[in-house]
């Protein structure tokens, strides 16, 4: 009792023992306290949305909550010593003691911030698990750009927090000025916080969600991820392809993934040798033509009449279908109307040319009325 009642470093030994048993405790059980609480915070959140998975919760939580704890309850403990004098020397007027207290709060915020962080890839989860039973891809990307976004402002309150409790700033001081440093800041990164805004717009406006096929300034590719500042697009060439979000909003953009119908052009250009029979029965069989399955409506008319063709005209629209598709009705629709030309004998203007002679003009050249 004597031994446990001497002072070494200003403190008893008796409490330095009860501080590293404290530690000790707290390191050997900690994984199972941090499951006791994980399990009364799955319980509280469980009372929030039903169902959830309480596995996923624990194995996202339990680390980081075991650390907070471990850290917490160590400098609860080392709070009850009194910091030795002897060693309390100053390091650029700054004391040991000062610096370990301020690294003990940057752990310690750093632990609460981590497992924050794991709270909301939770709940990210738990809100996407439930946009996968939603069509469409617009409620999977909300969820992620809100997971981001809550993510760094958690970050920003986190760095806050260091500089109030672990380096003593006055947090309202700091806030106005770095609301004159954020005003700068805010013109050198005009661009980027239009971008950001931009990024809000489209989330709410909806003019494309992920897995659109879209055309923007000469880009055209499907909608892969939206994020913050910009949008990636996969191009028809396989390249990928990141627009800011502002041009995605101020441009035109024609989503081509919200076409009712596809539309193909036939424009011919008929030969004068042909008569306004097989003319008119040219056009009827190519009515007949575009009658065919997966085109839902077309028209087929003579639309002028040239100097050197007859130009008829066909418009047809088809359903919404994959490009390749449309590329093959295209085709069938073109072998079909040159086949239909074949058995008609119809040509294109062009494709032959006549020369004429004139036989007194040529005498009047030539002197003579023989022609050859």
């Amino acid at each position: 009792m004597d031994f446990l009642q001497q002072v070494w470093l200003g403190n008893k030994v008796m409490d330095y023992l009860i501080v590293l048993a404290v530690i000790l405790f707290v390191l050997g059980v900690k994984k199972f306290l941090s499951r006791i609480l994980a399990g009364l915070l799955f319980k509280l959140l469980n009372r929030v949305w039903a169902n959830l998975d309480q596995k996923a919760f624990t194995s996202l939580v339990v680390q980081p909550l075991s650390v907070f704890l471990l850290i917490l309850i160590s400098v609860i403990a080392l709070n009850r010593l009194t910091f030795p004098e002897q060693l309390n020397a100053e390091l650029y007027n700054v004391t040991i003691r000062g610096i370990l207290h301020a690294a003990g709060s940057i752990i310690l915020i750093i632990a609460f911030i981590w497992l924050l962080l794991r709270m909301i890839d939770f709940i990210a989860s738990i809100l996407e698990r439930k946009a996968n039973l939603t069509p469409g891809n617009t409620d999977n990307q909300l969820v992620v750009f809100f997971r981001d976004f809550f993510k760094v402002i958690i970050a920003i309150i986190g760095i806050l927090m260091i500089f109030k409790f672990a380096f003593g700033f006055a947090i309202s001081t700091m806030l106005t000025g770095l609301s004159i440093i954020g005003a700068a800041i805010a013109l050198a990164l005009r661009e980027s916080l239009e971008n950001l805004i931009a990024s809000f717009i489209i989330f709410f406006d909806k003019p494309f969600t992920v897995g659109d096929l879209v055309k923007v300034q000469h880009v055209t590719g499907t909608i892969e991820r939206i994020g913050l500042r910009s949008t990636r697009i996969r191009t028809d060439q396989k390249t990928y392809v990141s627009v800011p979000n502002k041009q995605m909003v101020d441009s035109i953009l024609d989503n081509l993934s919200l076409r009712t119908q596809l539309k193909g052009e036939l424009r011919l250009q008929i030969s004068l040798s042909t008569s306004s029979v097989h003319l008119k029965d040219f056009v009827e069989g190519i009515k007949k033509i575009l009658a065919q399955k997966g085109i839902e409506s077309a028209t087929v008319s003579i639309t002028d009449i040239a100097a050197n063709a007859f130009l008829v005209n066909g418009d047809y629209f088809t359903r919404p279908v994959t490009h390749a598709e449309y590329l093959a009705i295209k085709e069938n629709v073109n072998l079909e109307v040159l086949k239909l030309m074949e058995a008609m004998n119809i040509e294109l203007s062009g494709t032959t040319t006549g020369i004429r002679i004139e036989g007194e003009l040529f005498s009047q050249k030539t002197g003579s009325d023989d022609l050859t």
